[in-house]
């Protein structure tokens, strides 16, 4: 995460300020509230200690404290463990109907296109994910929502209302959900957002991996999925969207298919809310390559 300020928003401004007066009525804690993070669709501001350290206020509406410590916390303790390159939470609590979570800041800026010797870190960061979760049935497996509405997202109206391409994709997704479980098996730990941009790199090496609150149990490869989709939003080095091609081409049918419907979902069900209408194509082109 780059550690300059961004410009706020009106609303990121009073968002921040609020929480942070939170904090301090529920903690005694005062933070200093310097300015927001760039990047992501969830509020992220930089905030400094009284003792001058610096952190990362992050704040997730309609979120129970309890869901995020059975699952994304956990899994983040797990990793942490095992040297993994994820930030400690330092404080996290509950206001009103949203969570507040302060943590660590780490060494990095994110990736802004990802080359090969950064393909194969997160190849690798990925493959250490594998089996962590062995006999921890208590975290949650991850969700795909192919039948039904996710919480803000994967949501299945948009599609169904947006043209012919938009409501053909929709009906092959609940095909492929009708045949498939709505969560995968598996131990391995899955970041759920595991793109190049959650990546933090110093002179291309790097240094963390943030944004894990989506975090379960389930296929690591996954993660994979993820990260292909991540690369489509804009031009990557030569070569390393061919590489990850292959590398999921090679996955089983009944692996890649179902992942890869939910992203087809998660993506433009976003785009057509969210962004220009334009780009909207742009993600189905992506998503009918594999469905």
């Amino acid at each position: 995460m780059s550690t300059s300020p961004q410009s706020w928003t009106r609303t990121e401004r009073l968002d921040a300020d609020r929480l942070v007066a939170a904090v301090h009525a529920e903690t005694g804690v005062r933070l200093v509230v310097e300015g927001p993070c760039p990047g992501g669709e969830v509020g992220a501001a930089y905030v400094r200690w009284p003792d001058g350290r610096r952190s990362v206020l992050k704040w997730r509406p309609d979120t129970r404290l309890d869901e995020l410590r059975a699952g994304p916390l956990a899994v983040c303790e797990t990793l942490r463990g095992r040297g993994y390159p994820c930030p400690a939470t330092e404080l996290a609590l509950q206001v009103g109907g949203a969570v507040v979570l302060v943590q660590q800041l780490l060494a990095g800026k994110p990736l802004e296109v990802l080359d090969h010797h950064g393909l194969d870190q997160a190849l690798a960061l990925n493959k250490s994910q594998e089996g962590l979760l062995a006999g921890r049935a208590d975290i949650p497996s991850t969700n795909l929502y192919l039948l039904d509405d996710g919480p803000g997202y994967c949501l299945h109206e948009p599609l169904r209302r947006h043209g012919r391409r938009g409501a053909a994709l929709e009906r092959r997704i609940r095909s492929v959900g009708a045949g498939h479980p709505a969560r995968p098996a598996g131990d391995d730990v899955v970041h759920q957002d595991f793109h190049h941009g959650n990546l933090l790199a110093v002179d291309g090496t790097v240094t963390g991996v943030i944004d894990w609150e989506g975090a379960g149990r389930g296929d690591r490869r996954f993660d994979l999925v993820t990260l292909r989709f991540g690369l489509h939003a804009r031009e990557q080095a030569p070569g390393v969207v061919r590489r990850l091609d292959d590398i999921l081409d090679a996955l089983p049918d009944d692996v890649l298919r179902p992942w890869w419907a939910h992203m087809s979902l998660r993506m433009t069900d976003w785009a057509i809310r969210h962004f220009a209408p334009g780009e909207v194509e742009h993600w189905l082109d992506l998503a009918e390559q594999r469905l």
